[in-house]
């Protein structure tokens, strides 16, 4: 597996993320807001991605970097690639790469109550990484709960 910076040749790739995941986050395959922040943040160095041999993407990830703070704004790991690494690999690229303590990192993330936390494993996946749960967060576009995880960088 390689991670690196996400390239205009990975659009495609980020869309069949994104169809693997509509029935969590809602439609975003044929959002063009949701296909303008792909491009946004690959322009702008701030999305990242694992690759192995195959033309399909194992994960993604859309981010945005202003000391002391990083927000990951989308993470995604294909169905057949999670349990392997790759959310972890992707999430440390950002750290080392974007993140220089004393900082923060912040996600949100499904609530207690969501499908999504428990299906998807994103809750116990960020609480494995050391993040902690913090203030609840605006629903998201389907309507479910949302939570604040932060991760202190020292």
């Amino acid at each position: 597996m390689i991670v690196r910076l996400a390239g205009e040749q990975d659009f495609d790739g980020f869309l069949g993320l994104a169809a693997q995941v509509e029935c969590w986050f809602g439609p975003m395959v044929e959002d063009l807001g949701f296909h303008d922040a792909v491009r946004k943040h690959v322009r702008r160095s701030r999305a990242i991605v694992a690759v192995s041999s195959g033309p399909e993407l194992l994960g993604g990830l859309l981010f945005a970097a202003k000391a002391p703070t990083c927000h990951v704004h989308w993470l995604v790991v294909s169905e057949q690639s999670r349990g392997k690494g790759v959310g972890r690999a992707l999430m440390a690229e950002v750290v080392r790469r974007f993140v220089s303590g004393p900082g923060t990192v912040e996600v949100v993330t499904f609530g207690a109550d969501h499908p999504g936390a428990s299906v998807g494993g994103a809750r116990v996946f960020y609480e494995r990484l050391g993040f902690a749960p913090a203030e609840a967060a605006d629903p998201g576009p389907e309507g479910g709960s949302r939570r604040v995880f932060r991760l202190a960088v020292t």
